[in-house]
């Protein structure tokens, strides 16, 4: 599939998928999230890629969803409106289950929608000046299909403010709530850090260890909770990653994934 606003590239290991509409600050529309939704699924089949980095080109992260857009749905019927959504859904939902992880490179504005992108990411890096705003109310609307994903990140409390009031904060109030993990002015920089670490772990354990926090986080019984760690850890201690990372342990080596990544 060729794209029209989005690039996807895979290279040493890492895919990079960028938001290409800098004209309107990547805002998205339906072609974008089908596009995203395409590209998504090429990285979650290409197993030489083992990490995927979520950016974009111009001054903005993403100005969230296009306005031309949304006055196109407006005029559309109930039923349209709950299609059209649930192809959003299905976008942070995707993103957000992605085997692999992911790390989201925030600069500028990140409004709406684009919020939800980078709370469904594994880990947010951002500039300085980077800033963030909920800002469906004042155009009407609610953050509805993002919701779950930051509500998560930033916790309800916080979400009761920043939803209702549809305030800007910027990147040190975004790592103050969890948003955010890393603020640089040198992003690249902080990025190669991270992909380093990345690139020194078992890709099928840090695979692994992302379900077993989306599990854990979803099952509220105790006893239950307690079971499936078991069972996770016992799964990982036996598979082929487990015991080559076990046995370069022991043997003083480096196991053979760090190699791969060379």
């Amino acid at each position: 599939m060729s794209y029209r606003y989005i690039t996807l590239t895979i290279a040493q290991q890492v895919a990079t998928l960028t938001l290409n509409r800098p004209e309107v600050h990547n805002a998205f529309d339906d072609v974008m999230i089908a596009e995203l939704l395409d590209a998504l699924a090429q990285v979650e089949r290409d197993d030489s890629a083992r990490v995927l980095v979520l950016r974009s080109k111009g001054r903005n992260f993403s100005a969230g969803a296009d306005l031309g857009w949304m006055r196109s749905m407006a005029e559309k019927n109930y039923d349209e409106n709950i299609a059209d959504a649930g192809e959003l859904a299905q976008l942070m939902a995707q993103l957000d289950t992605l085997s692999k992880p992911t790390i989201a490179v925030v600069q500028g504005a990140a409004f709406g929608g684009a919020v939800g992108l980078a709370a469904c990411s594994d880990i947010v890096i951002a500039e300085p000046g980077a800033s963030f705003c909920l800002s469906e109310v004042k155009i009407g609307l609610i953050p509805a299909v993002i919701s779950p994903y930051v509500m998560r990140a930033i916790g309800a409390r916080q979400s009761r403010r920043y939803m209702l009031t549809a305030e800007r904060f910027d990147a040190e109030q975004a790592q103050a709530m969890g948003l955010v993990h890393s603020i640089s002015s040198d992003t690249d920089s902080c990025l190669e850090d991270f992909l380093a670490a990345f690139h020194a772990n078992s890709p099928a354990a840090v695979s692994a260890c992302k379900e077993l926090i989306a599990a854990v986080e979803q099952q509220p019984d105790v006893h239950a909770q307690q079971q499936l760690t078991i069972e996770r850890i016992a799964h990982i201690r036996v598979s082929a990653e487990g015991q080559e990372g076990l046995s370069a342990f022991l043997e003083k080596r480096r196991p053979h994934w760090i190699k791969d990544s060379q």
